[in-house]
């Protein structure tokens, strides 16, 4: 059976990078800083339209901040 790739988010690591913080993004997005927790520990996804606006904040591409792992 072949095994489940699940997508994880690194904007937790990607925040640390680059030298902000969660509630800088959360004001950013006009967004409780609560959800932005919750994608930093991934559990939950931000939408796609977040992501981009997110990967605009942090000045990098949407793609840096998905990580694929397979389950095992």
């Amino acid at each position: 059976m072949p095994k489940e790739v699940v997508i994880y988010n690194r904007i937790k690591a990607t925040i640390a990078l680059k030298r902000t913080s969660s509630k800088a993004l959360a004001e950013y997005l006009g967004i409780n800083p609560q959800t932005v927790s919750s994608w930093c520990t991934n559990n939950r996804q931000p939408r796609l339209d977040e992501l981009y606006a997110i990967a605009r904040f942090l000045e990098v591409s949407p793609h840096d901040l998905l990580e694929p792992v397979k389950k095992p």
